[in-house]
């Protein structure tokens, strides 16, 4: 499952330099799919949703750091856990119970989003 960030966030940008995917963003900021990832143009991510990678997003919270659960694979491929959570120093970011996927879809996720 994808990882999300808590409203308990001291917006301290520990967390944003740590993924590997971009999926990380501050509060408040437009994104793109392809910030940080090989995805440019219209597309289709592997959960079947369609996208424009260079369309700017509407941000997903006004108050703290957010993380894109589209762009999120718990850092598979990457590294041994999640690094968002490995370094915050207040445990906010924490398994998204809305974004379930199975190890095998994030890494057919993290190799979607670099190939």
């Amino acid at each position: 499952m994808a990882i999300k960030i808590t409203d308990e966030c001291i917006n301290c940008g520990a967390c944003e330099p740590e993924c590997p995917n971009n999926a990380i963003y501050e509060s408040a900021e437009n994104w793109k799919y392809s910030d940080g990832t090989n995805l440019s143009g219209k597309g289709m991510l592997p959960n079947g949703k369609s996208f424009n990678a260079d369309e700017d997003q509407e941000p997903i919270d006004d108050e703290v750091y957010f993380i894109v659960a589209d762009k999120c694979t718990e850092c598979k491929g990457f590294h041994n856990e999640p690094q968002c959570a490995a370094v915050c120093p207040v445990d906010c970011c924490v398994p998204d119970d809305e974004n379930v996927e199975s190890e095998e879809e994030l890494l057919v996720k993290k190799k979607y989003l670099h190939t």
